[in-house]
């Protein structure tokens, strides 16, 4: 009759002894495998979010350490007040103020003082100037205000041509010193603040 080769079907197969298609042991273990991977992928992300953060709180948004000559006062009780306070500087760097915050821009009038302190409890910056400062000047401390949470305003009375306050921080300065008022808004914006980050 002749040599037929046999063909056996793939159903006939069989697993040769010993062997398994799916072992529950090494399911487990596999499974146990990828979610042992899986969390270790997530707690790495989390490390490194931790990290980062860790970073920029201590140095937020290109912290500069303070310019040399800034002082520092203890701002004791704040209250809200709709009346005159006598503040202990001048201009002051914090204290009881008005309800009612001063809106962050430059101003071209003096600013009432208790409005300007409540935006200093919020992080921002106040550059105060003497009136008499030239035209120059005033223009390139204006330019200012179009950075967040500044207020630029004429100070009448000022000791000294230009005085950059933040909350119990502050600097006098004898003229616009660019890379001085930026390392002041650098250093203070919403870093001494007890309230960073609200509304100015």
């Amino acid at each position: 009759m002749g040599n037929t080769p046999k063909v056996r079907k793939v159903s006939d197969r069989r697993p040769a002894p010993g062997a398994s298609r799916s072992a529950p042991g090494a399911a487990a273990s596999s499974r146990w495998v990828r979610y042992a991977a899986g969390f270790g992928a997530l707690a790495l992300v989390g490390l490194l979010v931790w990290f980062v953060s860790r970073d920029v709180t201590s140095n937020p948004q290109g912290a500069a350490d303070p310019p040399a000559g800034t002082e520092s006062f203890v701002i004791g009780e704040v209250a809200h007040t709709p009346g005159s306070v006598d503040y202990e500087q001048d201009p002051p760097a914090g204290g009881s103020h008005d309800a009612t915050w001063l809106t962050c821009a430059a101003y071209d009038t003096p600013v009432r003082n208790e409005y300007a302190v409540h935006a200093l409890e919020h992080g921002a910056i106040w550059i105060t100037y003497q009136p008499e400062l030239d035209a120059a000047a005033i223009d390139d401390l204006e330019g200012y205000a179009r950075r967040s949470e500044v207020i630029v305003s004429p100070y009448p009375g000022l000791d000294s041509p230009i005085v950059l306050s933040a909350w119990g921080r502050q600097l006098r300065l004898d003229a616009v010193d660019d890379a001085v008022i930026d390392q002041f808004y650098r250093a203070f914006r919403d870093k001494t603040a007890p309230e960073p980050g609200a509304s100015c």
